[in-house]
């Protein structure tokens, strides 16, 4: 089992930058795979960006790509989510996600991103 807790976010201008946080509790976190996830209001979730379990490998959607940078830290069960030239459409609440056999079955409660033009 695996407890996530997301951080970081706010208000921030267009063209700015964000570093969420997702802090992780679980002996096991190291072997997840963990991913980022963003729900703007009246729209479904989306990808953002996935990251292997030896931070080893990693994708972004096509929206973010150059832009957002995932990365984790597994001695201290962290996963980041570095957010540069924000723009108003990245406005959403941001998940983190871990995933086992394929499936993201671990969420945090998510943290709010608004970019204001």
């Amino acid at each position: 089992q695996v407890q996530l807790v997301e951080s970081g976010g706010g208000l921030v201008q267009a063209g700015g930058s964000l570093r969420l946080f997702c802090a992780a509790s679980g002996r096991t976190f190291s072997s997840y795979d963990m991913g980022w996830f963003r729900q703007a209001p009246g729209k479904e979730r989306e990808f953002v960006a996935h990251i292997r379990w030896s931070g080893g490998s990693a994708s972004y959607a096509d929206s973010v790509k150059g832009r957002f940078t995932i990365s984790r830290d597994n001695a201290i069960q962290t996963v980041y989510l570095q957010m540069n030239s924000l723009k108003p459409e990245d406005t959403a609440v941001y998940y983190c996600a871990g995933r086992v056999a394929g499936v993201y079955n671990y969420w945090g409660q998510g943290t709010q991103v608004t970019v204001t033009s």
